[in-house]
């Protein structure tokens, strides 16, 4: 994140039609980075990633005149990210019309062969763990575990309890190591 960036400044940018622009690209620059990558282990593929973030971007310019400022900037986009994800995987698997399990070979055969993968054996092992998870659960591990988000911004996002989400993030945790222990 940029030092120089201030979202009670960006806020007032919003306000005004005539500001509104230059805020919202200090929005973009501000979040793009670790919205792609939020959003990449999500889906896995750079191509997909890189159409959800523009998607993202979008929505969030469309809307943001209802922004009201109740939660994060950061909170709002990520809510607007995750629901871009959920909604393009659930049509990935109703137009391939395969099962979950076909789905995630599917997804993580696009990772091994996505150019801009650069992992070693724990990384693509740790995907293929990832991917065993239910969907909301791998975006709780994500954010807690890659983006370090705190419990409480995450349940604004996801609109659950702190409990529900501190119980999800423990399960996955459980899941990846049995994951891991058994195929390591």
């Amino acid at each position: 994140m940029s030092s120089s960036y201030n979202e009670r400044e960006v806020l007032k940018l919003l306000q005004s039609e005539s500001t509104q622009r230059k805020g919202f690209e200090m929005i973009v620059k501000q979040y793009s980075e670790q919205l792609y990558w939020q959003i990449r282990r999500m889906v896995l593929s750079h191509e997909d990633a890189n159409d959800l973030l523009q998607n993202t971007f979008i929505k969030a310019w469309i809307n943001i005149d209802y922004f009201r400022g109740d939660a994060k900037l950061s909170t709002w986009l990520y809510r607007i990210a995750l629901n871009e994800c959920l909604t393009f995987l659930n049509r990935q698997r109703s137009m391939n019309a395969i099962s979950i399990d076909s789905e995630d070979v599917t997804l993580l055969q696009r990772l091994e062969s996505d150019s801009y993968f650069s992992g070693d054996k724990a990384q693509l092992a740790l995907q293929q763990a990832l991917l065993t998870l239910p969907e909301k659960q791998r975006m709780v591990f994500n954010l807690k575990y890659f983006q370090e988000m705190k419990y409480e911004e995450m349940s604004e996002v996801f609109g659950t309890s702190v409990g529900a989400l501190k119980a999800s993030y423990h399960h996955a945790v459980k899941k990846i190591e049995k994951f891991l222990e058994e195929n390591i």
